[in-house]
């Protein structure tokens, strides 16, 4: 490194982003993604023991894959190389891949490669890498956005392992931010700024788990913002509203607004009203709400109010739920748009549920009464001689496939519990239940 470049990277570590300047060095200053790097866990060990193998690190923006990959950077003693497949190419590779057979054939010193967006590679430059990858020559390290089993070359997914970054917790990035804002070092304590409470707590919740995100705002707001009358910096709710581009929306998560809103959410789906729905999920989605927590209402509601008047309801609820937890914001507010609107038009009936509720009192009331004989089991040893079993008529031996013999316990003969609505497919329910019960009565009266 001659001196301009050493000036160079040393003005750019002065003048680079909050977030680029916070990046942790050390495996203990990594704030988040325990789930991978808990003490207790692989990819932990891993690092300690400087024992690293191809990995693939796969997660939203700003979860922390370029800072695990620089914190391997920090403590291996294996030459770290790191190129953008944004603007790197073959030629770049080959550079990499000439400097680490030197290396490894004078010093046997091992080579890792960082990519950063390896899914923007194509297959001609993804298959480059392979034979270097299966050899040691490099030890990979990919970072992507993209679900690396539809972007990443199948023979690189084989030779590596998929860490899964999640968005950070909300408490993970309350701690980041603090740490932007009063840290003297890395961060910005010496602008003598004050983060209040309100604004801490909106901007954790809004950036969704980006941790980049948050600190672009925290940065952005202490260097614009007005010294007070006692000489500080104060970042309150309106200024951190400004500088991440949202509108404060007042709804507090453990609050009575919470509670209004998803109860209007799910009102609005019993009742019919598709605009009604998509408006209090967007009030919702525009406050932070937990995508999966609404999720898990449409799927109550999909059952609870629709139920069997429409049973495809369900199955796009439980999709839906599924998807976004795969997908992840923005686009998460379309599937939810969708399986909510779809919940929303969907013909109605809860007979699902006055089922359930009326045979959990019956049990309540009655206990365990006694199963009928020939509906118990007739294969363990000895079921014959006590009777289980026999009796029994197989349904499908039957016109319709429907036999009338007493499934209830004797004591319950003629409860209904179960009583399909007129609307929608429970329409269709009645009327065949109706009729293969008529025809197997006029069969018996025939016999």
């Amino acid at each position: 490194m001659d001196l301009f470049e050493y000036m160079r990277n040393t003005n750019m570590e002065k003048e680079s982003p909050l977030a680029a300047r916070l990046r942790p060095v050390t495996l203990d200053e990594v704030v988040g993604q325990q789930h991978i790097i808990g003490k207790d866990k692989l990819l932990y060990r891993a690092i300690k023991a400087d024992k690293i193998s191809s990995i693939i690190f796969y997660g939203p923006p700003g979860t922390g894959k370029t800072t695990l990959a620089k914190v391997i950077a920090n403590t291996t003693s294996a030459e770290f190389t790191q190129i953008n497949a944004t603007v790197a190419g073959k030629k770049d590779m080959e550079e990499v891949v000439n400097k680490a057979k030197d290396l490894q054939g004078m010093y046997g010193k091992k080579t890792i490669l960082f990519i950063d967006e390896i899914h923007r590679f194509n297959k001609g430059q993804q298959d480059y890498l392979l034979p270097f990858v299966e050899d040691g020559t490099v030890i990979l390290i990919g970072a992507t956005t993209e679900n690396p089993y539809f972007e990443v070359n199948s023979a690189l997914i084989s030779r590596s392992i998929i860490f899964e970054l999640k968005p950070l917790a909300k408490e993970d990035i309350k701690q980041l931010i603090t740490r932007a804002v009063y840290d003297k070092d890395k961060g910005m304590g010496a602008y003598d700024a004050v983060m209040e409470d309100d604004a801490l707590e909106f901007l954790a919740d809004i950036s969704g788990g980006d941790a980049r995100h948050a600190l672009n705002a925290v940065e952005l707001g202490i260097m614009t913002t007005e010294r007070s009358e006692d000489g500080k910096i104060h970042i309150t709710l309106e200024v951190a509203s400004e500088c991440i581009q949202k509108r404060v929306v007042r709804y507090d998560k453990t609050g009575d607004n919470h509670y209004d809103t998803i109860s209007a959410f799910i009102k609005s789906m019993r009742g019919s009203d598709p605009d009604a729905a998509v408006y209090y999920l967007a009030r919702m989605l525009y406050a932070g709400e937990s995508v999966t927590f609404i999720a898990r209402r449409i799927m109550i509601c999909a059952s609870e109010d629709v139920g069997n008047a429409d049973p495809m309801a369900l199955t796009v609820a439980v999709n839906a739920s599924l998807a976004v937890e795969r997908v992840g914001m923005p686009e998460a507010q379309i599937i939810l748009s969708q399986a909510a609107s779809y919940v929303a038009c969907a013909p109605k009936s809860n007979a699902a549920v006055e089922a359930i509720s009326q045979s959990m009192e019956t049990v309540k009331q009655t206990g365990n009464l006694p199963i009928p004989p020939h509906l118990q089991d007739a294969h363990y040893k000895g079921a014959a001689k006590l009777g289980h079993g026999i009796g029994y008529k197989y349904a499908h031996n039957f016109p319709n496939n429907y036999v009338k013999q007493q499934y209830l316990p004797y004591e319950l003969n003629g409860k209904e519990f179960y009583k399909p609505s007129g609307n929608g497919y429970e329409q269709k329910i009645r009327e065949h239940m109706k009729r293969i019960k008529q025809e197997a009565e006029q069969e018996e009266e025939s016999v």
